[in-house]
């Protein structure tokens, strides 16, 4: 009840973040198997500034990096995942996290290229009674600020494969939203990184902070 509470008063603080001149940071999380949670280093930086600008947010933009089993993990409403490689979470890291997404936490997970099957895996030992879904175009998520009428945009062409958008559904509320060949932490980066189109860059980035304002407005029940 108490993490709860603190996750609840976080999301009181962002809407009032603006007039009181809190600052509020992104989360980026270190988790166990060896892959590479520190990939695209500019992304959260990037995405925090973004929202600074279009939500009238004010995010600090150096990001907080949080341990998956760390009690710290809950002091963040919005935690952001990538990687290209392994992703085995301990029973401590499987523990903490459920109680997290439980207590109102929100994981966004980008699969940055060889991520992908280790997240169900993963997701499975978090939560063992859910699945993975793909969210239809409808889903708020994709209608914020910015409007993504065909879901989640293509941002980095790995496999030819069509970008897709999946949630984790908990008691009717979408806990963990993980965009697939896609890689919009690429289109956060700084421009010349990935040297992406001018415009995927920004499109990548609105949605973002479309996640961003979804989560923050409480608007978390799945459509």
């Amino acid at each position: 009840m108490v993490n709860k509470i603190k996750i609840l008063l976080l999301s009181m603080l962002l809407v009032s973040a603006t007039s009181f001149g809190q600052n509020l940071k992104l989360a980026l999380l270190i988790y166990s198997g060896g892959g590479d949670w520190y990939a695209n280093p500019t992304a959260l930086k990037n995405l925090a500034q973004f929202c600074n600008q279009q939500l009238r947010t004010n995010f600090d933009l150096k990001e907080a990096q949080v341990d998956a089993a760390s009690p710290e993990l809950f002091n963040y409403p919005f935690v952001h995942m990538t990687g290209h490689g392994r992703w085995a979470p301990t029973d401590a890291e499987a523990q903490n996290m459920r109680k997290y997404l439980e207590s109102g936490g929100f994981l966004h997970i980008d699969d940055n290229y060889g991520l992908d099957e280790y997240v169900r895996p993963a997701l499975k030992r978090i939560f063992p009674e859910l699945a993975l879904v793909e969210l239809p175009f409808s889903h708020p998520v994709y209608h914020q600020k910015f409007n993504f009428a065909n879901g989640i945009p293509k941002i980095h062409e790995h496999n030819e494969k069509p970008p897709k958008g999946y949630g984790l559904i908990y008691k009717g509320r979408l806990v963990c939203f993980y965009s697939y060949e896609t890689d919009l932490g690429d289109g956060w980066e700084d421009p010349e990184v990935h040297r992406e189109d001018p415009e995927k860059h920004v499109k990548a980035l609105q949605m973002g902070a479309n996640m961003i304002q979804y989560v923050f407005n409480g608007n978390t029940v799945a459509n």
